[in-house]
C-alpha cells in the first residue's frame, strides 16, 4: 500500500514507521522534515500535499497539541488551542483527502488518553481528542466508496515519558511497538469507526 504518515518524525509517528516500514510504500511528511513538507493548520497546505502526493491507500495523522494549565486561569482562547492545533487539523486532513484515499482506503487519526484519564491541567487536550473520537465516530457510516476510519488512542509513550516529567501520576507508559500495532490494525485491518485504546 502506499501510506502517507504525517508527522512521521514525532513520538507517536515514529512507531508508525517503524511498524509499516518494509511492507509499504511510505511517504513522511511533517512540519519541517520527511519526504514533503505541510502545515496542517494552513488549509492550502494540505492541498498541495495532497496534489503533490496523488493517490494513496491510506492516510495517517500523528500530530497536535494543545493548552495544558487550570481551568481556573484557562481562557476560551487558551481552550481552543487544542481544537485548533490538534483537532481542526486532523479533521481537514480527513475532510480534503477523501478524493485522494483509493477505494477501500482508511484514515487513522491520533487521540490520546487524557479525555478518558485526565491529568491536572488537561481540560483543553482532553476537548480535542474527545472532538477527534466523536468526529470518526460519528464519521465512519458516512465515507464513500469503503473508506474506513479509525483512530488510535494511545496512553502515554514510554519513548515520551522523560518530556513529561512525571505530569502522568500513575499512568503506566505504553510500549512503542503495542502503539504501532495499534495503527496496523487500523491500516491493515478491516475496523471502521473505532477507537483503538492502547493503555
Amino acid at each position: 500500500m502506499k501510506i502517507l504518515i504525517i508527522g512521521a518524525r514525532g513520538s507517536v509517528g515514529r512507531t508508525v514507521v517503524e511498524t509499516l516500514e518494509g511492507r509499504h510504500d511510505l511517504i513522511q511528511a511533517g512540519l519541517t522534515a520527511g519526504d514533503i513538507q505541510v502545515n496542517l493548520e494552513n488549509l492550502e497546505s494540505i492541498r498541495m500535499m495532497y496534489r503533490h502526493v496523488g493517490k494513496i491507500d491510506a492516510a495517517v495523522v500523528a500530530i497536535g497539541h494543545g493548552h495544558f494549565g487550570p481551568v481556573g486561569e484557562m481562557t476560551g482562547e487558551l481552550w481552543m488551542k487544542g481544537i485548533l492545533h490538534k483537532a481542526l487539523p486532523q479533521i481537514n486532513m480527513v475532510l480534503e483527502g477523501i478524493p485522494w484515499i483509493n477505494d477501500q482506503g482508511s484514515f487513522t487519526l491520533t487521540s490520546g488518553v487524557l479525555n478518558r484519564d485526565p491529568i491536572a491541567g488537561c481540560a483543553s487536550a482532553a476537548s480535542a481528542n474527545g472532538a477527534i473520537d466523536g468526529f470518526v465516530l460519528g464519521a465512519a457510516g458516512d465515507m464513500p466508496r469503503g473508506i474506513r476510519i479509525n483512530v488510535v488512542s494511545p496512553g502515554l509513550l514510554e519513548n515520551s515519558v522523560d518530556r513529561y516529567q512525571g505530569k502522568f501520576p500513575g499512568h503506566e507508559p505504553v510500549s512503542s511497538r503495542r502503539v504501532g500495532l495499534a495503527y496496523a490494525k487500523s491500516i491493515e485491518g478491516v475496523l471502521t469507526g473505532q477507537i483503538i485504546r492502547v493503555d
